[in-house]
């Protein structure tokens, strides 16, 4: 790889980019077009390319491989204190240079075409959800204007529409015409909800990983592909529980003085798994769930001492860390419980 670090501020249109040597000497600045940036790279020697992680930074990382380039990208919050003064387009690519060329940056790797696809498709199951529950919310409020009381659950649209289909119901007839439309389109956004899982469900037993990780309790398909569409190689991390960090499942820490200060969970990570994997841990201390657990086994000792929520972040933690050991020594899970009876 060539001696030159090329720093990129991508925009919709136009690319602000900052060349220059490792010892920091700056050897160009240039705002190009899309098309303008692709030829300029096409005609660079092999160099090291450094885009910040967000909107379709995989994508020119990917390109940019393929022009012979090193890629890289780093996230945003690595490259804000290098910015100089006044924030614009060069001092971002400037800072994003200055950012790449610390020995001790972390780097995000960039994603590839199918993790992409598997993100979108992910995505789009999540807002359909949230656009039926806006839907839902929006029902409940029509109805508690009238003195009709459910309850915020998917479970109750039943009710509602025992409720609006009733003869002798009292509602206005504008307003029963309403509710009608509303449970119309909560029943689209249901039909459509149940397609994208009935792909996700598809594509979680086509691959070997995720049906490895499904084989741990709490773990299902939507885990099991979020892992795969959001996570980076489980190389770059050199414990489960560096793993748990980057998913937010740590302690926020204000240390100083050599003493020891830890706070809240950070929520620093990715929030999709790190969701989805508390969601699972919640289901093993359900009352279905619980019938599993060992009496003085760790996780009933903590349940005895801790609050639900508490214990289940806690598990949540320790999920990761075994994700981690399964995914880096390609086994399926193993009961550590049941290992040591």
């Amino acid at each position: 790889m060539g001696d030159t670090v090329i720093g990129v501020d991508l925009t919709k249109r136009v690319f602000q980019i900052h060349g220059a040597a490792m010892d920091g000497q700056v050897k160009f600045r240039k705002k190009l077009t899309r098309e303008q940036f692709r030829k300029f790279m096409a005609e660079q020697p092999s160099s090291l390319v450094v885009f910040e992680a967000c909107g379709s930074a995989s994508y020119w990382a990917r390109e940019m491989t393929k022009l012979g380039h090193e890629a890289k990208l780093i996230a945003p919050q690595y490259v804000r204190p290098f910015v100089k003064r006044q924030k614009n387009d060069a001092a971002d690519a400037e800072a994003i240079v200055i950012a790449a060329q610390r020995p001790e940056m972390r780097f995000v790797p960039p994603k590839n075409e199918d993790q992409q696809a598997r993100a979108v498709l992910f995505r789009s199951r999540q807002r359909l959800v949230n656009q039926r529950t806006e839907l839902v919310n929006a029902l409940r409020a029509v109805l508690y204007e009238y003195g009709y009381v459910f309850p915020p659950h998917i479970a109750q649209l039943k009710s509602i529409e025992a409720l609006i289909m009733e003869p002798s119901c009292d509602l206005p007839e504008l307003v029963i015409t309403e509710c009608q439309d509303l449970l119309a389109q909560i029943a689209e956004k249901t039909a459509r909800i149940e397609g994208r899982m009935k792909t996700l469900k598809k594509l979680a037993t086509e691959g070997d990983v995720a049906r490895r990780l499904q084989t741990m309790p709490g773990v299902g398909p939507l885990t099991a592909l979020s892992i795969e569409a959001f996570a980076p190689d489980m190389e770059q991390f050199t414990s489960g529980r560096r793993f748990a960090a980057w998913l937010g499942l740590v302690p926020r820490q204000h240390s100083s003085g050599g003493k020891e200060r830890l706070g809240r969970m950070s929520k620093a990570g990715q929030a999709d798994i790190r969701q989805l994997l508390i969601v699972g841990a919640m289901s093993r201390l359900s009352p279905r769930g619980n019938r599993s657990i060992k009496g003085g086994s760790w996780l009933a000792t903590m349940l005895t001492r801790k609050p639900k929520m508490l214990v289940a972040i806690a598990l949540a933690n320790k999920m990761a860390r075994q994700l981690w050991a399964m995914l880096t020594n390609d086994e399926d899970f193993r009961d550590p419980a049941a290992a040591t009876t």
